[in-house]
Parts: C-alpha cells; sequence; structure tokens
C-alpha cells in the first residue's frame, strides 16, 4: 500500500467532498453548502490559519485532517487544534489515521508548535488509537451556539 501525507490541493476537492460528507453523517452533523465551501477554501487559502492534511493511498485520497494553528496565553508558540479526522471505512484499520496524527506530531515538532490538541465523543472507538499518544485530560467541553444553528 503506497501511503502518502501532504496538504490538501485544489485538485482533492471530489475526493475531500465525499471524505467530508461521510464525517458528517458520522456525527450525525448536518453542515450547509456554503460553510462547506467556505472550508474548503480556507485551507486553500494562505491567509487562513486553518490548514488541511490529506492521506493518499494509491492515488486517492482515503481520509484528512483539518487543524487550525492559532496563538495561545500560555505559550509562545502556536498551538494545534486538530479539529477534523476522518478515514474512509474501507480503510479503517490499515493505519491511515495513525499516520496523520503522527504527521502532524512530526510537522509540529518541526515547526516548533508548542501542543497538539483535539477533542472527541466519550464513545468513539478511535479513542483506543488516541490513548496511543497521550492521555486523556480531565478538562469538560462547555459549548454555546450563538449563531443559532446546530454544532
Amino acid at each position: 500500500m503506497d501511503v502518502t501525507i501532504r496538504e490538501i490541493q485544489t485538485a482533492d476537492k471530489a475526493q475531500w467532498r465525499e471524505l467530508w460528507n461521510g464525517y458528517n453523517q458520522f456525527y450525525e452533523s448536518s453542515v450547509s453548502e456554503a460553510v462547506t465551501e467556505k472550508t474548503w477554501q480556507r485551507m486553500l487559502s494562505e491567509h487562513s490559519s486553518i490548514e488541511g492534511r490529506v492521506a493518499v493511498v494509491n492515488g486517492e485520497v482515503k481520509g484528512f485532517a483539518h487543524i487550525v494553528l492559532h496563538e495561545g496565553t500560555w505559550e509562545l508558540a502556536p498551538i494545534c487544534y486538530l479539529e477534523d479526522l476522518f478515514v474512509a471505512p474501507d480503510m479503517r484499520g490499515n493505519g491511515l489515521a495513525r499516520r496523520l496524527i503522527q504527521s502532524l506530531v512530526d510537522e509540529g515538532k518541526a515547526k516548533g508548535w508548542s501542543r497538539l490538541y483535539w477533542h472527541t465523543r466519550e464513545n468513539n472507538p478511535a479513542r483506543k488509537l488516541y490513548d496511543q499518544f497521550t492521555d486523556v485530560e480531565d478538562f469538560v467541553l462547555y459549548r454555546m451556539n450563538l449563531s443559532g444553528r446546530g454544532v
């Protein structure tokens, strides 16, 4: 299996979109077309803090990681938030999610990021993988939707 982890590219849109739809279905979420398109455009913009990485297997995009680089009040160096991580169902168990996360760890060390973090649902089966990277913290997430929409 030939696997490459790389930055998302314009030509990836159709395959990314198929995975994005699967990701939103997995989380029982509905993201509008306008938000989906804006997310895509942000990942391609050098002026956005949102970036995308893809796992390409034998020439096909089979997974993605969306990250947000931001500043923090407790750190001098950038912080990386892994907002979305998804692997095509037919590729699960082949180490793609591990490779996507590890590529961010490696990139963060090389670029001097101070931290990589993410959150997930308590019952997400991927926690078995996440637990191999780091310990779970005891923080509780509070979220207020101010836009009147879900998610």
